[in-house]
């Protein structure tokens, strides 16, 4: 073969990919990529080395991975939408088994009885978690799951408008946008008090009119705080025809009321806490669920699993549901262009979900409260640190502001590393208006002494300067 052709890559042949482009109608690959912004392009080949027997290259791999520290070397106190959990062995254990291990969704003519039902126990538990009726068995993550939220409540309402927090993870606003710019959805950002971090309802009650499909509200906030308004933003938003979508950090729910018992319609969230490790920062699990209206079900997006019997009815069987929304059917019609699923993170999520059950959750949230709020109280002693910024109560994570101090975050999260510590997300410059200010994440797997240790350094830091 040519020097330009691979062996294990057929459209690496010149006449084969004259071919393919010939069929598609294009006459150059970059016509593909005409919707990447210019300055996004490398423009160049990639830099790739010349090919290495198999051993040459696990050296050169296992020595550029030394160069990492993982969260076992230091003490993370970073989350930001993708959080330090323990993960249980028997998690591990149990997805690595060759009937559940695949690196793609199953299709329903492959997928085996024992998946179908993996899946579906794990709708069925984050309906019980959520306290809504029907889930779908994951979406990407929870960005992924809120922009497709916002274009099933404009294809519901038939109305064109979004309103969301300020206050709100800027990676899933951007998504969202991406989201809603193609169906005509223009999304609107509600101001926050200045004090507390809440919602401002009198912003809202201004914004909200008859062409908003949907408020959203997240619960714990992006800066970790808990919205406590959700009674009157539920109503305010039912008023006027719109639907309720609330985001959710599921090991919460273990202690805070869930969405579906304050009216929410549509329930999305991040599942990566349920039994998935970090990694990279992927992949991840995007929870969605609503309520059990027909109506509304046939404009979720996603796969659905649901259960049936035999044709005699002596014995259940599990299968894939309300097929007819999906792409593989309707093409461009679909509810929505997503038909995979997480399978496997969802499997890991349905075995974790089953360990700890419902007491389980409520002392994991116990127990991430009660140490998060221990961090923010030694915070709070110290000289030149406000913690936290805002007046309400916090769950997992809580913002840390260094202005009276006169140190910048990136300073700070240097110094830190020397003593074994990974820092706060800094969101200087997402929220400007909160000065030098870092988001800190206290789960389970922190200690007392870590928690204490992280203090000293903090103060240890500020007497430096």
């Amino acid at each position: 073969m040519g020097k330009h052709n691979h062996p294990y890559i057929p459209n690496s042949q010149p006449e084969v990919k004259e071919e393919m482009m010939k069929e598609i109608g294009i006459e150059d690959i970059e016509e593909l990529y005409a919707d990447i912004p210019e300055k996004y392009k490398l423009k160049r080949k990639l830099n790739l080395p010349e090919g290495m027997p198999e051993f040459e290259v696990k050296k050169n791999v296992e020595k550029i991975l030394s160069k990492n520290k993982t969260c076992n070397e230091l003490s993370v106190f970073l989350g930001a939408g993708c959080w330090p959990h323990y993960v249980p062995a028997v998690v591990k254990e149990i997805v690595q088994r060759s009937e559940l291990l695949t690196s793609y969704t199953p299709y329903q003519p492959e997928a085996s009885q024992g998946m179908l039902q993996s899946l579906f126990e794990y709708q069925s538990m984050i309906c019980e978690l959520t306290g809504m009726e029907v889930a779908n068995c994951s979406m990407y993550d929870w960005a992924s799951a809120l922009g497709e939220a916002a274009r099933m409540a404009s294809r519901l309402t038939k109305r064109n408008e979004i309103l969301v927090p300020k206050i709100i993870h800027p990676e899933r606003l951007a998504t969202l946008h991406v989201y809603a710019e193609p169906a005509g959805i223009t999304v609107k950002t509600v101001s926050y008090n200045e004090e507390t971090g809440q919602l401002n309802l009198k912003d809202l009650k201004s914004k909200i009119s008859e062409k908003t499909a949907a408020v959203y509200i997240e619960n714990p906030s992006y800066l970790g705080f808990i919205e406590t308004q959700v009674e009157e933003i539920a109503v305010e938003t039912h008023s006027k025809g719109a639907l309720f979508i609330v985001g959710v950090d599921p090991t919460s729910l273990g202690i805070l009321k869930p969405p579906g018992e304050y009216d929410a319609d549509i329930v999305v969230g991040e599942g990566q806490p349920l039994g998935n490790s970090m990694n990279f920062g992927g992949p991840l699990l995007g929870i969605f669920a609503c309520h059990d209206d027909l109506k509304i079900v046939r404009q979720m997006p996603g796969r659905v699993i649901g259960m049936t019997t035999t044709k005699n009815g002596d014995r259940e069987g599990f299968c894939m549901a309300l097929q007819t929304r999906e792409q593989h059917i309707r093409r461009e019609k679909a509810t929505s262009n997503i038909c995979s699923n997480e399978a496997l993170c969802a499997v890991a999520s349905a075995v974790y979900m089953s360990l700890l059950g419902p007491e389980g959750f409520r002392e994991l949230g116990e127990t991430i409260m009660y140490k998060a709020n221990y961090a923010i109280h030694l915070s709070s002693q110290i000289k030149g640190i406000k913690a936290p910024v805002f007046k309400s109560p916090h769950f997992k994570e809580f913002t840390v502001n260094f202005d009276d101090a006169g140190l910048k975050i990136e300073e700070v999260n240097k110094k830190l590393l020397n003593y074994g510590i990974h820092g706060g997300k800094d969101v200087s410059k997402e929220f400007p208006e909160l000065g030098e200010t870092a988001l800190y994440c206290v789960t389970e797997i922190h200690s007392k002494e870590e928690i204490e240790r992280l203090a000293n350094a903090l103060e240890e830091i500020l007497a430096e300067r």
